[in-house]
């Protein structure tokens, strides 16, 4: 299926959209970050990736394949520019499994725009993309995901110890989820 046409998502604040070539001076802007990409167990990007991922982004708006990935850029509906991003993967298409992430710029963090965005993104899986089962991998250390994850109600399921090495540090993660079931009645948390 080609999502296109049930984007962008909005929230009252947020919009959640396709990437699009243009962004890769953002994009840049925060996954060059050393502190950024410490969590997401790989080198930060140069320019040149930068611009490789947001047109591999823009390009990319299939759900239908293990291992199809949905990137959106969050922006504020008031202001250009990107916040940050939230992605849903399709982990296993046939248990309609879908992990969820998201990484905001740190000068963009403690607003509230991760749970906003996240819950979004979290009810078009459920609803839309008729995922079953959403989980997130997350390092044991950042406790700002863990706690975005308590607040969509998600439940920690596992205690990874040390379970990948990131350059020289061996990382443990945890991994929260929930089900559909788990989101029923909480409509109005996840759309909002």
């Amino acid at each position: 299926m080609d999502v296109t046409s049930l984007l962008p998502l909005t929230t009252p604040r947020l919009s959640l959209r396709l990437f699009t070539p243009g962004d890769a001076d953002d994009l840049y802007a925060y996954q060059s970050l050393p502190s950024v990409a410490r969590y997401l167990y790989r080198p930060a990007h140069t320019r040149e990736r930068s611009e490789q991922v947001a047109a591999e982004r823009a390009a990319h708006s299939v759900w239908s394949a293990d291992g199809d990935k949905l990137a959106l850029a969050v922006c504020r509906r008031d202001e250009p520019g990107l916040l940050g991003e939230v992605t849903l993967t399709l982990a296993n298409a046939r248990a309609a499994q879908a992990e969820i992430g998201w990484t905001l710029h740190p000068r963009r963090q403690g607003h509230g725009y991760a749970t906003e965005a996240a819950r979004a993104l979290a009810g078009f899986a459920f609803d839309k993309l008729g995922v079953h089962r959403l989980y997130a991998r997350l390092d044991v250390e950042n406790t700002g995901s863990a706690r975005v994850c308590e607040r969509l109600g998600m439940r920690r399921e596992a205690h990874l110890v040390e379970n990948d090495l990131d350059g020289d540090r061996w990382g443990s993660e945890y991994i929260y989820a929930a089900l559909a079931t788990d989101m029923d009645g909480r409509a109005d948390r996840l759309s909002h």
